[in-house]
């Protein structure tokens, strides 16, 4: 499925305002998309009083005051070069683009230099982007490794852990006991966002329900797991399976150990395969009358393959997406558990000035924040008649 328009310009926007003036060239390269279809955004943001273009470059529709005029940032050095914090996400990772926001905001209100970096889907990208900030001078880090399986995220453990500067982990909980457990982060409470789906449709009458979800990210690995437990928890939910949202959904293999046989990426589900899900189908073999869909572009195309297969959300099936960066936009407007992505960028932003605030703030103890998620309600799941009514 095609990246929709909105959520592409959204990324346009995400870059622009983070870096100031960025060619339209670069811009085209970054998100893997034509200079034809970016000159085309950058236009129709120009018109919209989003952005500013000039010759080949598009640019923000304020620009960044001069260093002369940046107010000291809250930290015991005056702000310039050195003074910069260095914020790395995945590329084309448009739920965290939503979280850099959230942090850009704090740092430059307290006049913090940002140098963003973002990390190609490569195995192991992020370490040598996080050594080059570290020799240009950030003092400090907020970072949001890919992680996409389990064998990639050790891999990152030991070099994360003495990095030697603040770090803050955006929405990745490291495993407890693991080097980076006394690492400052800040996460989204998935569990619970989990929770709240599977009791909307509760509440709904549903008791067979479906989670077709990703799993090739720490989100979607929890969700994954959060969802067997409160499912089988549940004395009212009969029945319940997991399979793959996408069949590009699976974790890839993780970075190779000089002289190994190569990984291969482990079967993720043993109900799934990596064929198309065929959600119509399942659903009628289980007589499933719900479903949890991971993330909002693989939650779409289900919408889109169930309509095709005969079965109207959500008259046949009540559907609930999680992540809501484009669970409104789609045809039928998806009810969604929304992560407060912009808030982690927030408070990860709010934790690291602490952090380089002064001698206190830096020996205080380590701080693992969990924010709660919400349900946005959009009419995509209904109530199940009872025989009586």
């Amino acid at each position: 499925m095609r990246e929709p328009v909105e959520l592409r310009r959204q990324r346009i926007l995400s870059v622009v305002q983070s870096r100031g003036a960025v060619k339209v060239s670069v811009l085209a390269a970054e998100l893997d998309v034509s200079v034809v279809t970016i000159r085309r955004d950058v236009e129709e943001l120009t018109r919209v009083g989003r952005l500013r273009r000039g010759h080949g470059v598009a640019r923000p529709v304020v620009d960044a005051p001069e260093p002369s005029t940046v107010p000291a940032a809250r930290t015991e050095e005056p702000a310039g070069d050195g003074a910069a914090v260095a914020l790395v996400v995945p590329e084309r990772h448009s739920y965290l683009y939503e979280t850099l926001h959230g942090a850009r905001t704090v740092l430059e209100e307290s006049g913090m230099r940002i140098a963003l970096h973002i990390a190609p889907q490569s195995a192991g990208a992020e370490r040598p982007l996080v050594e080059r900030a570290l020799a240009d001078g950030a003092r400090g880090l907020l970072i949001a490794p890919r992680w996409r399986n389990a064998r990639s995220e050790e891999l990152d453990y030991g070099w994360l852990a003495e990095v030697g500067v603040p770090t803050v982990l955006m929405e990745r909980r490291p495993r407890p006991g693991s080097a980076l457990h006394a690492l400052d982060s800040v996460c989204s409470d998935h569990w619970y966002g989990t929770h709240l789906a599977v009791d909307h449709l509760v509440s709904l009458g549903h008791r067979r329900i479906i989670l077709a979800a990703r799993d090739d990210s720490p989100t979607a690995r929890t969700i994954r797991t959060a969802f067997a437990e409160i499912a089988a928890a549940r004395p009212e939910v009969e029945d319940w399976s997991i399979v793959l949202s996408s069949p590009a959904a699976v974790p890839g293999p993780g970075p190779q150990t000089p002289g190994a046989p190569a990984e291969a990426a482990p079967d993720p589900d043993p109900d799934g395969d990596a064929t198309a899900v065929d959600l119509a189908a399942l659903l009628r073999e289980r007589g499933a009358t719900a479903a949890v869909l991971h993330g909002d572009v693989d939650a779409l195309m289900l919408v889109q393959r169930l309509a095709e297969g005969g079965v109207q959300v959500p008259r046949d099936c009540s559907v609930v997406a999680y992540d809501d960066v484009v669970a409104a936009l789609g045809s039928t407007p998806l009810t969604a558990v929304a992560p407060p992505k912009a808030e982690i960028g927030r408070a990860a932003a709010e934790l690291l000035l602490y952090r380089l605030a002064g001698t206190a703030g830096a020996t205080g103890p380590v701080r693992r924040t969990e924010l709660l998620p919400t349900l946005k309600i959009r009419g995509s799941a209904q109530l199940i008649p009872t025989p009586e009514d």
